[in-house]
Order: C-alpha cells, then structure tokens, then sequence
C-alpha cells in the first residue's frame, strides 16, 4: 500500500469512530497497524472535500464484493477433507493454513528490535537463526543490528545454511518463550531460511555491517559467501531493471525520498532515473540534488532500503523482473 492509500485507509477508519476501528485493526499485521497508527497521529485536520472522497470511493469497492463464507480456513478444511480424506487434506492444509501453529513466534513481530534481541540474546545461534527466519526482513536485520558483530555473523551463517526448520529445534526457547508452537509436534517442516533469506537480510543492514558479514562468511566458507552475494539486491542493482521497470517504481516513490536517496547513488544510475522521468521533472531533481546540502548516511541507506522495499513488491507482484545470479535466477 503507498503513501496515499495508507492516508485514505487512515481517514476511512476515523469515520468509523473508535470501537469500529478497533475491530478491523485486530484483523491488521503489526506492520499495518503500526503505519496507520502513526498515519492516524499526523492526521490533525482533514477538509470534508477529502472525507466524502474517501467514504465515496469505498463504497464503491464495497459494493463490488462480497462475502461467500464467513470463517475461509474452516470452509477449506471441510472441503479437503471430505474430497480428499484427512490423511491427504492435512498435507495440503499444512502448507495452505501455514503459519496458524507459530502463534508464539508471530508475536514477536509486535516487539520492537531490542526486546526481541534481549529475548533472544543468550540462546544458541542455530536457535536464534530458526525464529528470526519467521520475522520480516527488515526486523531480522533491526535484531541483528542490537547484536555483537560475532554474534550478529554467526547467526547469519547459520540463516544461510537454514534448510527448513524442524519443531525439535525450537524446543529450547521453551526457557524463555511462555510457548513458541501452539501446534508442536503437528507443525510440518517449514521452507524458511537459505542463502536467499541471508542475502535480503544482509541487504537490509547496511554497507558497513554487511561488509563485516560477508567477510567472516567468507572465511568460513568461500562458495557460501559467493552465493548469497549472487542473490543480494542492492541499491546499484536499480541499474539493471529496464526502463519500463524503473518507472514503475519512480511511481510510487516521494520525490523527497527520492533526492535523499540519489544522495549516494553512482552518476550512471542518476542519469537512468533522469532519463525515465519527464524532462521537467529531471531537471527538478537535479536541481534539487545540487541545492541539497550534505546528508547523513544513515538518512541515504534508510530512503534506499525504502525504495528497494518497493522493487521487491513489484518484482513479486511481477510488474517488474530482475536478473539475478549465475544461475538464471530472479529476484
């Protein structure tokens, strides 16, 4: 959801009054609830032009759907079940409903960096790398961050090396997690973690750190290191999504998030985003990128991750394609 949307959904929720949001927002991810909140915070003074627009336009949505079923999981289940027979439907249920049975683990993503990081700091790396491979990228990388550099390493090694993640190898956090698997024993292995969870975690911390990363997992194991680096995605991969790519995304970004992050870009990939925008348009940005003044570097990687958040949504939705490494792959 863009900038826009989030404000229109903000706006909708408050003319719903209190209890009413209340209501939809236990239906939200933390993320979710936590963007429109902080929406919600900023919104002091709202013309009515913008309200009757917002209410208008989800009428309008509203009236184009409809509810067929009222619990979707139950619906599936008894379906399966009855066409396939339960040995069969469960294998399938398993991989269609995945995610009921970390009840614990999903809860760790309401917590801010540091709790989670506290929680976890003293169990064993292996464990630590099996619950931050649940976690969104960006979390695992903010965890990774309150961590020492051994520790923060040694856990991304492990991340890489990850070939799904077995019940039994949770069981230790029982210590200091009131439950991790609502399900336990019943949870199926799960496909999480890999080079490829590694390398979009690595390219969420930050040059700096990611050099350290990748060094020490080079020393341990060259080919390791060389293959999660075929699978990075990094700001000046920009330059290898076509034309038709870049401005889809220039589409859904500020301007002002875009000068920020071209702050640190190469002249080559400056020049590319220049060339897919109108000619009014670059030359506003380059004047904007000539009177803007010196800017932190944390403030330039934090705009570049936000854009990069934004390919990788439009790579999965598949309005746009990147090539990746050696083997043909796409990010």
């Amino acid at each position: 959801m863009d900038d826009q949307g989030v404000e229109d959904a903000a706006i909708l929720l408050m003319s719903l009054g209190e209890e009413e949001a209340s209501e939809v927002f236990k239906h939200l991810q933390p993320k979710e609830v936590q963007k429109l909140g902080e929406t919600i915070a900023k919104l002091k003074v709202i013309p009515r032009s913008k309200v009757e627009e917002v209410l208008e336009r989800f009428d309008a949505v509203a009236e184009t759907q409809s509810t067929l079923v009222n619990d979707t999981d139950e619906y599936v289940r008894n379906v399966l079940r009855k066409a396939l027979g339960d040995d069969k439907a469960n294998l399938l249920l398993d991989r269609i409903l995945q995610g009921g049975d970390v009840s614990s683990i999903e809860s760790l993503k309401w917590m801010d960096a540091a709790s989670v990081a506290e929680l976890l700091r003293n169990e064993h790396p292996q464990i630590i790398a099996a619950i931050l491979a649940h976690l969104d990228y960006d979390q695992t990388s903010s965890v990774l961050r309150v961590f020492t550099e051994r520790q923060r390493n040694e856990v991304l090694v492990r991340i890489a090396t990850l070939d799904g993640i077995q019940p039994m190898a949770l069981k230790d956090l029982n210590e200091v997690m009131s439950q991790v698997l609502a399900g336990g024993e019943r949870m199926k292995k799960s496909s999480l973690g890999g080079v490829k969870t590694a390398a979009e975690i690595i390219n969420m911390l930050g040059s700096s750190v990611e050099a350290s990363v990748l060094d020490y997992i080079r020393e341990a194991d060259a080919d390791l290191a060389q293959k999660i680096m075929d699978n990075m995605f990094t700001f000046e991969d920009l330059d290898k999504i076509d034309d038709k790519g870049i401005q889809a995304v220039l589409k859904e970004v500020q301007s002002e998030s875009l000068v920020v992050a071209l702050k640190g870009a190469a002249p080559e990939l400056r020049e590319k985003i220049f060339r897919n925008m109108s000619s009014r348009a670059a030359e506003t940005l380059r004047e904007d990128l000539d009177s803007r003044g010196p800017v932190r570097l944390s403030e330039v990687e934090s705009e570049q991750k936000e854009m990069l958040k934004i390919v990788r949504r439009l790579v999965d939705e598949g309005q746009i394609m990147l090539a990746g490494g050696g083997d043909d792959q796409f990010l």
